[in-house]
Order: structure tokens, then sequence, then C-alpha cells
């Protein structure tokens, strides 16, 4: 193995990712004095937040009456009932003050005429406990978390957080439970380096791109929970993958929710608004899950459209130009770009993509990392941190309601800080890092630099992601997730066969999307070995064996472990919060999710 020399240095806190959850909780931990570091792989502003259209959801009420128990009972449905309540309680009371904070902090928001901050209707969002849908969702045109992103960049820079730019996060620094650091890759001259700090927070975001068409950008490798699993942690609930309904035909460029919320339909090819027969009441803003199910059974039964009859079509074409000017001009330029359509005059060709990850790294809802001990479900990692997508925390159970996750990034980055805040002493003394810590970062590192297979990395990335496709998509099946399982253990088993042609240091492309697609691969096997073991539908798990859901068996979080060694996959439980952090708000009990 080569003499690889580590640069070290010593924080606070560290925060590995600098997307909205990693900037808002590196400010918040900047503004409270502790020495912070945020490293990220790409510049901030390029972090995947950037591309969030929609808005973030608070209870405001400036479109009407709203009220954080109704956006409560929203998302505790929405997850069909595998979201943790004391942590859904928490974030839809702190909502309003997130939202309200980033307007002091410069955030453009769309504004009423009163001035007021704008808020359109999404999926899942209603009034008076499921009476009606509501405008919850407080927007910045369709680009909000651009918005979002550079304005927490600005603020982070101005509270003296030290940014460490093209770094690549390798692997968490663990000493007997406990984590002391991380270690990465500085990209733009190839040197090493120890990140030491009293407490880590991962803000890595999803792993998106495990599946051959995602909204996700490129970067969305899950570096975060490749970290966890090699540290010997549980990932929660990772059979819980969103698909949005409305990925543009053949790229899979996002059309955001927030199209349909400003009046936008789809059709089937008899011109037909097919939602009417899904979801009568709430119609094209239903759940995420329930939208894409609709869409992929359309197709199913023959009544897609385009010449192959294998998509659906999105309308925008019957609202005012001036309106969709206004509010949704980077929908309008994409529909453009990528499908060669004016949506003034003509719909969207549009089909089902994924999107999201409901599950991640366990937290408590102070963003604590937890894994289960024994008896104890709850066991702090002391010194681990996560927020974001990267993390379960779990607001969103087994689906995420639209433009609740922007709410989830800046309420838990914000918590991360607050518990920073509480628990940790500027300056304070930490013990030295021992080599053995790190030697494995070391060996892992040099072993795929020097890899010298016959098989590429984009080979081998490519017969994962047409497994993730295929075999966990919008419907699963017995057979089918058998066959994810099957093919992404042969996938596992190739590795060693892997090909990296760079064996230089400096802006090692092939080497970096190597140590990407090593993060990605346990992830998709946890996923679908998780979606093989659940043996029931709920939220954006559609399993067509089982097609209904059951609380008595399986009102519990899935948690795995993955043994890089052998390729193998140890499942175990926690069970869900079915409580509330105040009595502001009674238990909501599982019922029959009907819109």
């Amino acid at each position: 193995m080569a003499n690889y020399q580590f640069i070290d240095h010593k924080f606070d806190v560290v925060v590995v990712g600098a997307g909205g959850s990693g900037l808002r909780a590196a400010l918040g931990c900047a503004q409270a004095g502790l020495k912070t570091a945020c490293i990220s792989k790409v510049f901030p502003t390029r972090s995947h937040t950037v591309a969030a259209q929609g808005g973030i959801s608070a209870s405001l009420g400036n479109m009407g009456e709203d009220d954080w128990r109704w956006h409560m009972y929203d998302t505790v449905k929405g997850s069909d009932w595998l979201g943790d309540q004391d942590a859904i309680e928490y974030l839809c009371r702190n909502a309003p003050a997130a939202v309200y904070e980033l307007e002091h902090w410069g955030v453009p928001f769309s504004r009423t005429s009163e001035g007021k901050i704008y808020q359109r209707a999404f999926g899942g969002m209603t009034k008076n406990f499921g009476e009606a849908p509501i405008q919850r969702t407080c927007a910045a045109a369709d680009r909000t978390g651009h918005a979002m992103l550079h304005t927490m960049y600005g603020q982070s820079l101005a509270h003296d957080t030290e940014f460490f730019i093209e770094y690549f996060a390798l692997d968490l620094i663990m000493d007997e439970g406990v984590c002391r650091g991380v270690t990465a890759w500085k990209l733009d001259d190839g040197t090493l380096h120890r990140f030491q700090a009293q407490q880590v927070i991962l803000a890595t975001g999803g792993y998106g791109r495990a599946y051959f068409s995602a909204t996700s950008a490129h970067t969305c490798t899950g570096d975060g929970g490749g970290m966890a699993l090699r540290a010997g942690l549980p990932l929660q609930d990772m059979e819980f993958v969103q698909f949005h309904p409305t990925g543009i035909y053949g790229a899979g460029c996002l059309i955001t929710e927030g199209a349909r919320g400003e009046g936008g339909y789809l059709t089937n090819s008899e011109g037909e608004r097919f939602m009417e027969r899904y979801a009568p009441s709430v119609k094209d803003l239903a759940p995420r899950d329930m939208v894409s199910r609709a869409m992929t059974i359309e197709i199913r039964e023959g009544r897609g459209v385009g010449p192959k009859k294998d998509h659906i079509f999105l309308h925008l074409d019957h609202l005012d130009p001036k309106m969709l000017a206004e509010r949704l001009p980077g929908i309008s330029e994409s529909a453009k770009v990528f499908a060669g359509v004016d949506v003034t005059k003509e719909p969207i060709p549009v089909l089902p993509t994924v999107h999201y990850n409901m599950g991640g790294i366990p937290t408590n809802f102070y963003s604590e990392v937890v894994t289960r001990l024994g008896d104890d479900p709850d066991k702090v990692v002391p010194g681990l941190m996560a927020v974001g997508e990267a993390a379960c925390v779990s607001v969103h159970g087994a689906n995420r309601l639209g433009s609740n996750s922007l709410i989830d990034l800046v309420v838990f980055g914000r918590s991360a800080a607050l518990r920073c805040a509480d628990t940790i002493k500027a300056g304070a003394t930490q013990p030295e890092l021992k080599p053995a810590m790190t030697d494995g970062h070391l060996a892992r590192f040099d072993k795929f630099r020097n890899a010298s297979g016959g098989t590429t990395t984009a080979t081998l990335r490519l017969e994962m992601q047409k497994a993730m496709q295929e075999d966990a998509a919008v419907f699963r099946t017995s057979e089918s997730l058998a066959s994810g399982v099957e093919r992404l253990a042969a996938v596992h088993a190739k590795r060693p066969d892997l090909k990296v042609s760079d064996r230089g240091m400096i802006w090692n492309t092939d080497l970096l999307e190597t140590l990407e697609f090593d993060n990605l691969v346990g992830q998709a096997i946890t996923t679908v070995a998780g979606a093989h073991n659940r043996t029931e539908s709920r939220g954006a798990h559609a399993h067509e064996d089982f097609p209904d859901r059951n609380d008595e068996t399986w009102m519990k979080h899935t948690l795995t472990w993955f043994d890089d060694k052998t390729g193998k996959v140890a499942i175990d439980y926690r069970p869900v919060h079915s409580y509330t952090l105040t009595n502001d708000i009674a238990y909501i009990p599982p019922k029959a999710r009907v819109y």
C-alpha cells in the first residue's frame, strides 16, 4: 500500500454536506460560537437542494386559515402511519418559525398582494383534518430550493463557518462505538485529511442514483449512508423509495408538484382527467405515491399516450400564460429544453421517476443517530448526527408529502445545531486519534485506486441501476424483489473485478465515481432486501402480492445492517413512535388512507 499521509484538522463540529440541511446545521453551530467546518464534494450552491422547485410547507395561514395540527395530521396520514409522531409534531410546530427565519435572512419568497409570503396548494395538504385541499406551501416562484441555498450559504459565510469545498468524505473515524471525526480526500490537490470533531453531522443527501432514471443529481450517491453502513450502523426503512409522478418522459427532469398546485392536471390517451377516479376529493393533488400508482395503472391498462402508449400528459396549456411566466418560469423552460414543449400551447409528456428516499440513517428528533442495541431501540451513537435526506428521523414514514422535504431540512438542521449548542463546550479537549482508527480507510481507498480488474465502474453501476429500476419499481412483486436480491448480489460479487484506469490523486474522477458506486451498492442491496422482507403494501411500497396494509404485523421500522465482506443483510426492527411530545394533539390512530 502506498505511504499516504494525513493532514489533520480539529473542530468542535464537522458537517459533511452543504445542501439545505448541512448549511442550516453549520450556520446554527457557528452562531452558537462553536468552531464549525463544512465539507462538501461540490460547491455549496451546486448541492442538490438547489434543484428543489415547488416550495416549503408551513402553516402560516397566509391564503386562508391554517393550523400546525392540520399539517401534522396530513403528515401522519401521508406517511401511511409509519412516521414517528413525536418527530412529526416537532416538525410541524417549528415550521412557521423556521420559514420566517429564512425570510429574515433574505430568502426572496413570492408575495401576495398584501406583501405576505405566497403559499400554493400541494398534494396531501388539507384543512380541518382532511376536509379539503389547502394552500400551505411557501414558494419562491418555482426555484425555492435555489433561493434557500444561496441565502443560507451567504449567512454561513457571514458567521465564519469554515468551508472545505471539493473534499470527498471517505469514512467515519470510529472509536469503540463513538464517532471522532471523518476522513476526506481533497480532489484538487490529491491530499488526504482527517477532520476531528466533538460532533459529526452527516448531511450528504439521498441515494437516488442507485436507480437508472431519477430526478436526483449525479452527485446523489448516498455517501453518508455508505459511511454509516461501513461503520457497522444500520439504515432504516430503505424499502420506501418515492417516485415523483411528473418526471419529463425520456429525460427524468423534474416537473414540480407546484405545477398541479397552480391548476395543472393529468390526462390519459382518452383525454380523461383520470385522477378523479382514484382520489375523488383531492384529484391531481393526491399524495405522490397514489398519483404515481394511478399513472402506472393507466399505462398498464392501455390508456397511456404517445406512439408506445407509455407515458401520460400533464396539462398547463389551459392556464394564463402570465401566471405561468410569474409562478412557473423554470418549469416552462425545462419543458421547452427537455421535451420540446411550449407549455402555453401543449401538454408535457411525463412519467413517474425516482425522486426521494424516505429511508436513511435513523435519528431521533434531536438529529442524533440512533441504533438498536439489545433491548434499547433508541440507543444514541455518541458523536454522530444526521439530517436531511441522508437521515430517517422519521417524519416521512412510508411516503413523503411534497414540500415537506425543504421544511425537514431547516427544522432538523436547526435541531442539530441547538443540540450541539446544548451538549458541546467550545474548544473542549478531544482524545488523540490513533492510526488504527483510520488504517482501514486508507486500505479501502488504496484498493479502489489500484483496482485492475476487467469491469469498469460504469458497466457495474449500470447493471445495478437497471436491476433497481426493473425490480424495485412503483409496483413490486415477490418475484421481482427476489430477482432484485439476486441481481444485486451478483453486482456485489463482481466488485473485486473493478477496473480503475487512472492511478492519480488529483481530480481522479474514475476513482471518485468508483467510491460513489461503492456507497450506492450497499444501499441498493439494503433497499431490495427490506422490500422483499416487508410483506404488505404501505405508502410508496406497493407490493402486489400483499396489496393491503398490515398494521398488526408491520407497524414498525425496518433496520438493515450490511456486511460488505459477505454481501449479507441483517434485518431487525424499531417501534414506530406513536406518542406525541405534548398534549396539544391526540395520537392519530391508523385508518384507511382515503382522499
